[in-house]
């Protein structure tokens, strides 16, 4: 009975219309959310690995993603300094400026190899308007989502950031060299002035801003200490800091070496891209529909992390058939139908994944006084981020010194780790 009154709960919200209004506006702005992550991690990665690039120099090339680690920097600000529409709007816009002088460069002049400084800088810019903006949008979705809300729009969250990254990635990839360089920030200014206009006249967003108190944040000497002391904190922090290395390590890798082993790059483009981002709606759109069922994200989490190591496991053997045989997976290859298949179906329990350790952060967040919110959920998101960076960051360099059979092998232990750890989990998160 009690569990037919809590789907009750979670159908009602999802067809009142004030929840959808929500729902509606956390998509848009979370789907240009996830264009620069698309472009750097999709889009980027294969321009440079085409151009000759080492793994190594093309998993460096990632360290343009250093501000999101600095968001804990202005989290606080935005807690207790103006309303978080208005850090939306602004961020989205400057986001849009940025992408418009990216237009005026070119990527690279003749024969040069990799990206010039003055890209690197604009890029490294976009990536610091992306992280606020981020911290404003958390702070929003933690404050507007009441608790029966947090399945459903975890799961928007996801969805949509993993669809904009997925256009910005896969599907423009796609598209080079069809789309010049210059078309192609020109059409993402334009996305993101027409979402700062969204952020700045949506009609929740601004009677939110309205209806928070302004309350005082802890003075600033015992800041970390009330992050601290928030119930669950501790445990959330170690789980977000290990749940991906092994999944983003592996991820991280293997469509290239599929590269090096005779796939095309619009193929892969397409496949790790729009392919593999349709799996992750898939598998978020899942997590989504059973948290809305029932609402409970932390006894999902077991079987979902052993299916997802199954599915490394299964891919580790794959990728370590090809390297044996030195075989090809060009077209009409069966062992080029497993590769994609294996692709995708990483993808969709990784956002099955992410989806439900989304929803137990948000409710670990708000837990915390009102004028934590914002600077707690940034400290577990950038933790969470921190796992994937070091990983993806470092796994082209792990690969090229102790080679491929110990670097997946590696990545498959630690991806183990996560399913043990649950057993440490605290009362309060249940």
């Amino acid at each position: 009975m009690a569990r037919r009154s809590h789907s009750a709960a979670a159908l009602d919200t999802l067809l009142a219309p004030a929840a959808r209004a929500k729902l509606l506006s956390m998509a848009a702005l979370y789907l240009v959310q996830g264009l620069p992550y698309g472009l750097q991690s999709g889009l980027l990665p294969m321009l440079l690995r085409v151009r000759g690039l080492s793994l190594t120099r093309v998993g460096l090339a990632k360290g343009l993603y250093a501000p999101w680690l600095f968001k804990l920097l202005w989290a606080p600000l935005v807690d207790t300094r103006g309303p978080p529409r208005v850090w939306l709007a602004l961020s989205t816009a400057a986001l849009g400026v940025v992408c418009a002088l990216l237009a005026a460069l070119p990527p690279a002049e003749a024969g040069q190899v990799g990206l010039p400084i003055s890209a690197a800088v604009l890029l490294l810019l976009l990536n610091v308007g992306a992280a606020v903006q981020d911290v404003a949008l958390d702070t929003l979705a933690v404050q507007l989502l009441e608790p029966t809300e947090l399945g459903p729009g975890n799961t928007v969250q996801v969805v949509a950031y993993k669809l904009g990254a997925a256009l910005a990635g896969g599907g423009l990839l796609a598209l080079v060299p069809t789309l010049s360089w210059p078309l192609l920030f020109l059409l993402l200014s334009v996305t993101y002035l027409l979402a700062a206009a969204l952020a700045w006249a949506s009609p929740a967003l601004q009677q939110l801003s309205q209806s928070q108190p302004l309350e005082p944040a802890p003075h600033p000497g015992h800041h970390l200490q009330a992050l601290l002391a928030v119930p669950g904190t501790l445990w959330m922090a170690g789980f977000v800091l290990t749940y991906k290395l092994g999944e983003q390590g592996a991820g991280s890798l293997f469509p290239l070496l599929l590269l090096d082993h005779g796939a095309s790059a619009p193929e892969l483009g397409l496949w790790n891209g729009m392919g593999a981002v349709a799996c992750s709606i898939a598998g978020s759109s899942l997590g989504g529909a059973l948290l809305a069922r029932h609402r409970q994200p932390l006894p999902l989490l077991r079987p979902v992390l052993q299916l997802r190591l199954v599915g490394l496991a299964c891919q580790t053997a794959l990728l370590f058939h090809l390297d044996a045989l030195g075989t090809s997976v060009g077209p009409g290859t069966a062992l080029k139908g497993l590769a994609l298949l294996s692709l995708c179906l990483q993808h969709f329990l990784g956002g099955l994944v992410t989806t439900v350790t989304f929803t137990l952060m948000m409710r670990c967040s708000q837990l915390a006084h009102s004028a934590l919110q914002a600077t707690h959920y940034s400290l577990l998101a950038t933790l969470e981020l921190l796992g994937k960076l070091l990983l993806g960051t470092l796994a082209g360099a792990l690969a090229d010194s102790l080679g491929l059979w110990p670097c997946f092998s590696l990545f498959l232990a630690l991806s183990a780790v996560p399913t043990l750890y649950l057993g440490l989990a605290p009362s309060s998160l249940a």
